[in-house]
């Protein structure tokens, strides 16, 4: 064991499954009589939002030579140490709640144990930059004999009590940042196993789920691949994990230098001898954005994330960037991998592009207001969302195949997006230079001889839509808009509850809201009939636009009525189709962009 005075310890442990509850001592060496100020991070990377994770300690205490230690609550996130002795170990002993089944906060029960380190390790202000070890202790009792552990954290090798990969026992970071940035899976997870650019892969998937784990391998491997080339062949990892958790019903992601957590339904796993489906095909493409990720935004990041300062919001422009060409590059590696059809991805971009007209934000707010105001909006949607924001995520991956196209257009060829992303790997990652915000329009010029000031002025900084329709001609591909079911006449969304059908939001300039009707509005009946769950779209069905219709809706619980005049449906969806005769030069261009 390294002498307690050169790192931070932790030992972590499970005190009670059933009330989801562990328990964390930390050891540190104070080096002065000075008070110890004690932290923990208010937002994790990569989710956006202040989360105030220090709610989720239940009792905190210190001690130090056996005598009981004061701890003042200075602010939300911090405690102040009565003034210790130097050089003689501090000992804090905390609980936290872990209830929160997503891939941001941690979550534990009888079946499995997940963290981030970012809502269970306080950091010791003034001694981040030393080693931090983690003594992952195995529960007790016989329900948890066959647990084992999923994590990237090194182990803390020549240590007594060091871990074996895949075992409980001590790990070890270089500082508290990597010390967070490595989340903790514990349980009886499945393990998929393959290997990439000669790294070690590993996929751990927790959860009741029976799947095609050579299925899984294979298109996995062809994935991480074909980005391991993309960036140069070398992967910036010496293995990597993608934690998993299969449930009945959810989806999300969160990266991290070499791992992800990632949280899925059951059936978005492959079943054997099954053509692939859209919700395969929609996990596969959640796995590639998350890896893609290692590089976009784990290592070549925005200068206001370098480096990340926890305590409080990190606001940058450049999300549409960093998420955005993330979102864009993650469908494409599954066709350049040959793991999807190129039909298949002009399905997935004309989704995209139905998903992103359909939202009259995109005509309030701009990508780069959205990025920079991602810690207030983005993350705490509501009602009014789709009527005031636009995703940074979705518009900026047709930015990015839009400036994709626009530069394979003007060069024949010759450049992309691609040679972009490899110059900011190249000339910012490794260089360790952060990505200044005003900065893109000279890097994409610098990668490609290609001038975008005003693309970018257009589809960035003002609320214009990416002319996709101009830009696909040149690669003979056509783009035609579909209008769905006269249900998009009322201007609503919608949710079935409880037997009945309640609006979810009410959409800008719709007949709905032209009428009065409000979020939360339950409908009754529609001319006299009653509306369920699942029948409103068959009773539009006999009607059409310009139509009056009366509505009878409860608004909390008085019975009230609307009368509406329909509107022509908004466009529902997109269908974007390979042209057959194309010249030459257009098939070398659609076949450059489609294959890489």
């Amino acid at each position: 064991m390294p002498r307690q005075s050169a790192a931070v310890h932790y030992a972590v442990e499970i005190l009670s499954a059933p009330a989801h509850l562990f328990r964390v001592t930390l050891n540190v060496v104070p080096q002065t009589a000075e008070p110890l100020a004690l932290s923990l991070p208010v937002w994790i990377p990569g989710s956006y939002m202040v989360r105030e994770f220090a709610k989720n300690i239940v009792e905190i205490s210190a001690t130090q030579g056996g005598r009981s230690l004061s701890l003042r609550k200075q602010d939300k996130q911090r405690w102040l140490t009565a003034r210790p002795k130097a050089g003689e170990a501090l000992r804090v002993e905390y609980t936290v709640y872990a209830w929160d089944l997503s891939v941001r906060c941690a979550h534990l029960d009888q079946t499995h144990a997940f963290f981030n380190g970012t809502q269970m390790f306080l950091q010791v202000e003034g001694q981040e930059d030393l080693p931090h070890f983690v003594d992952l202790r195995r529960p007790r009792g016989a329900g948890f004999a066959a647990w084992k552990v999923a994590t990237t954290l090194p182990t803390a090798r020549g240590a007594r009590g060091a871990a074996r990969r895949g075992e409980f026992g001590l790990y070890r970071a270089p500082d508290y940042d990597t010390l967070v940035d490595h989340p903790v899976e514990m349980g009886t997870y499945q393990s998929v196993s393959f290997k990439a650019g000669g790294v070690p892969h590993e996929m751990a998937v927790t959860g009741r789920v029976r799947f095609d784990a050579k299925r899984l391998a294979d298109d996995l491997s062809r994935i991480c691949q074909w980005q391991i080339d993309f960036f140069g062949g070398e992967a910036p990892f010496p293995r990597y994990l993608f934690m998993t958790m299969a449930v009945g019903d959810g989806y999300g992601g969160l990266e991290h230098r070499d791992s992800t957590a990632l949280l899925c339904s059951r059936n978005d796993l492959p079943a054997k001898d099954t053509a692939m489906g859209d919700a395969y095909r929609g996990f596969l493409g959640l796995c590639s954005h998350e890896y893609f990720h290692s590089w976009n935004v784990k290592r070549i990041q925005p200068a206001a994330f370098r480096p990340y300062r926890l305590d409080e919001e990190n606001y940058t422009r450049l999300l549409w960037v960093f998420e955005g060409f993330t979102s864009y590059y993650d469908d494409i590696a599954l066709v350049r991998s040959g793991v999807i059809a190129p039909t298949d991805y002009l399905t997935l971009l004309a989704k995209t592009i139905a998903m992103v007209e359909r939202g009259a934000g995109r005509k309030k707010q701009t990508v780069a207001e959205s990025s920079f105001d991602t810690w207030i909006k983005y993350y705490r949607q509501d009602e009014n969302s789709p009527n005031a924001i636009v995703s940074y995520y979705t518009k900026g991956s047709l930015i990015a195949a839009g400036l994709d196209l626009t530069i394979r257009s003007e060069t024949r060829g010759r450049r992309s997006l691609d040679d972009v992303m490899r110059h900011l790997w190249n000339d910012y990652a490794l260089a360790g230079r952060g990505v200044g915000e005003d900065e893109m329009p000279a890097i994409i010029e610098a990668a490609t001889g290609v001038d975008v000031r005003r693309q970018l002025a257009l589809w960035v900084d003002s609320s214009l839509d990416v002319p996709l329709d101009a830009l696909l001609k040149p690669f003979g591909v056509s783009l035609a808009r579909r209008t769905g079911l006269l249900s998009s006449g009322l201007g609503v969304k919608t949710r079935a509850e409880g037997g009945g059908l309640k609006l979810t939001h009410v959409l800008d300039g719709g007949a709905a809201q032209l009428a009065g009707l409000s979020a939360g509005d339950e409908l009754v009946a529609l001319d006299g009939l009653r509306v369920t769950g699942n029948n409103l779209d068959v009773l539009l069905t006999r009607y059409q636009a310009g139509d009056d219709v009366a509505l009878t809706a409860f608004r909390r619980d008085e019975l009230m009525s609307f009368n509406l005049k329909l509107m022509a449906p908004r466009v529902e969806s997109c269908e974007l189709r390979l042209e057959d005769k194309v010249p030459a030069a257009t098939r070398r261009l659609r076949e450059g962009w489609l294959a890489g």
